[in-house]
């Protein structure tokens, strides 16, 4: 069980183009989505919830949205970076057998939730935690996921009606995919390397 795990880990991606659309059987989807309500959050508050979007006009809506945010970024970028991100594509919200718009409710479990009281994003770590365990829910069922983080978030919840005091935290585009890819996309286009794991470990001091 142990392997199986990192084996999920080690697979998990950030899917884009290789979406087949293909329908995902509902006792799928609900196991996946089980397994990111499953997650852990602080004072048990459980702030999230999941809204399923299938419906096409509303998708192609959202990857509109995405496409002029995406050349206000192109636009940001010095010549030489903007020709490698020219090459990467960012999202496969109509590609997708469906997108999972994932949300984060602060008010979530009233006013004293239980170890938020000193750190106020522990209720919004929750929300990113069901994300994760979702994402790799999908990876054990076969699935791709693909986050898709070039929206206003105004924008987004004026599109599913969503309430003021929510926060659409992610579009994850989830489906059947054609295959993962072994090395990361921004990896495999030059936009960015992994960083060793020795780099990122420190013992007892930050500078040890």
């Amino acid at each position: 069980m142990t392997a199986t795990l990192y084996d999920v880990i080690e697979r998990r991606r950030d899917v884009r183009a290789e979406f087949t659309g293909a329908p995902v059987p509902d006792d799928v989807l609900l196991r996946v989505l089980g397994a990111a309500h499953r997650a852990p959050s602080v004072g048990m508050s459980q702030p999230w919830d999941f809204v399923v979007v299938r419906d096409a006009a509303t998708r192609q809506a959202f990857r509109d949205h995405v496409a002029g945010e995406r050349d206000t970024f192109a636009a940001s970028l010095p010549p030489e970076r903007r020709a490698t991100f020219d090459r990467i594509k960012v999202e496969g919200i109509c590609e997708s057998s469906m997108g999972v718009v994932v949300t984060h409710d602060q008010s979530r479990g009233g006013t004293h939730v239980l170890g938020r009281h000193a750190i106020a994003d522990t209720g919004l770590f929750s929300t990113v935690l069901a994300i994760q365990n979702l994402w790799l829910a999908a990876t054990a069922e076969g699935l791709g996921v693909g986050w898709v983080s070039f929206y206003r978030e105004q924008f987004l919840r004026d599109l599913l009606g969503i309430p003021d005091h929510v926060r659409p935290v992610a579009w994850l585009c989830l489906g059947t995919v054609s295959h993962l890819e072994t090395v990361p996309d921004l990896e495999r286009h030059g936009w960015r390397s992994r960083r060793p794991l020795a780099d990122a470990v420190h013992h007892d001091t930050w500078s040890s």
